[in-house]
C-alpha cells in the first residue's frame, strides 16, 4: 500500500492552509503528492469518482454499508449517492476555500490532482498553479497567477470549485434524482457550510461569514442562492448566526422526526432551542 507523504508547508504557498486545517480539524489531514498518486485500499481520486464507473461503484457501496452501520437500515440508492457526494464535496472545496480565506490564494486542482481516504480522514492533493493578489509574497513564484483585486480573486474561488466539482457532480449525476440545478445548491451549500464550520474552529466564525456571504452575493453561476446567514437571537439576547440551505441532505428519509440545523423546514423556534443546548 501506498501512503500519501506528508511535504512540508514550505514546498508550495497553499500548503500553510493545509497544515492549519489539519491542526484545527484533525478529522481531516490533507497532504501533498508528486509523481503518483497515494494508492491502496480505501483511496480513490476525484477522477475517478468524476468517471461514474467502478470507483464510484466502490465510494457508493462504501456509504451503503456505513448508513447500515449508523441507521441500522438501508437508505434509498439516491440518498446513498447524496451522503457520499457530501463526504467528499465538503472537504474537497476546503482545499480551494481555507487557502482563499487564510492566506488570499487560490490553488486550481483538477480532478486527477485530489485523492482521497474517506475512512481515514484523509486527502492527498498536488498543487501547481494557484491566484493571488499583486502585493502577495508568492506573486513571483512558478505557478502564480496575478489577478487584480479581492472581486477578481472571489471570481477565481467560485470557477476553481466549479472547475472541480463540476466533474464530479457529473459523475453523481445519473445515481442521484436530481437534476443541475438541485446539485449546484448542493455545491453551493459545501462551499457555505465548510468554510463557516473551519471559520468557527479558527475562532474566526465572523469574518469566514462576511467572506462566504461576499464570495456567494447570489446570481454566481453555476451556484445557486447566496450564503444566505442570518442572525437569531437566544432568549439571553445572544446573537445565534444560521442559514438556510439550499439543497436538501436527505436526512429526514432515514429519521423522519428530525431535520437538520440549516434546514429550511426547521423553524426558527426549534433552531433557537437547539442553538442553546449545552453542547452547541
Amino acid at each position: 500500500m501506498t501512503q500519501a507523504p506528508a511535504a512540508p508547508p514550505s514546498l508550495h504557498p497553499v500548503a500553510d492552509a493545509y497544515t492549519r486545517l489539519s491542526a484545527a480539524f484533525p478529522g481531516l489531514r490533507v497532504t501533498t503528492w508528486d509523481g503518483a498518486p497515494p494508492s491502496g485500499e480505501g483511496w480513490v481520486c476525484a477522477a475517478g469518482l468524476a468517471a461514474g464507473g467502478e470507483a464510484l461503484d466502490t465510494f457508493l457501496a462504501r456509504e451503503d454499508a456505513q448508513i447500515q452501520r449508523e441507521y441500522g437500515q438501508r437508505a434509498r440508492s439516491d440518498v446513498v449517492a447524496g451522503f457520499a457526494l457530501h463526504r467528499y464535496a465538503w472537504p474537497a472545496c476546503l482545499l480551494i476555500t481555507l487557502p482563499w480565506f487564510l492566506h488570499r490564494r487560490v490553488p486550481r486542482l483538477p480532478v486527477q490532482d485530489v485523492s482521497f481516504q474517506r475512512e481515514l480522514g484523509r486527502m492527498a492533493v498536488r498543487l501547481g498553479t494557484f491566484c493571488c493578489l499583486p502585493d502577495d509574497p508568492a506573486a513571483a513564484l512558478p505557478g502564480a497567477r496575478v489577478v487584480p483585486d479581492e472581486e477578481a480573486l472571489r471570481a477565481e474561488v467560485r470557477a476553481a470549485v466549479a472547475a472541480h466539482l463540476g466533474p464530479v457532480l457529473d459523475g453523481f449525476a445519473p445515481r442521484m434524482r436530481r437534476g443541475p440545478r438541485a446539485l449546484w445548491g448542493m455545491a453551493t451549500d459545501e462551499i457555505v457550510e465548510g468554510l463557516w464550520y473551519l471559520g468557527h474552529l479558527l475562532d474566526d466564525e465572523p469574518r469566514a461569514m462576511a467572506a462566504l456571504h461576499q464570495l456567494l452575493p447570489g446570481a454566481t453561476a453555476p451556484y445557486i442562492g447566496a450564503a444566505a446567514f442570518r442572525t437569531l437571537t437566544a432568549p439571553d439576547g445572544t446573537p445565534l448566526p444560521t442559514r438556510d440551505r439550499a439543497s436538501c441532505c436527505m436526512y429526514y428519509t432515514l429519521r423522519p422526526d428530525d431535520t437538520c440545523l440549516t434546514c429550511p423546514r426547521t423553524g426558527d423556534t426549534a433552531r433557537i432551542e437547539r442553538l442553546t443546548l449545552p453542547d452547541c
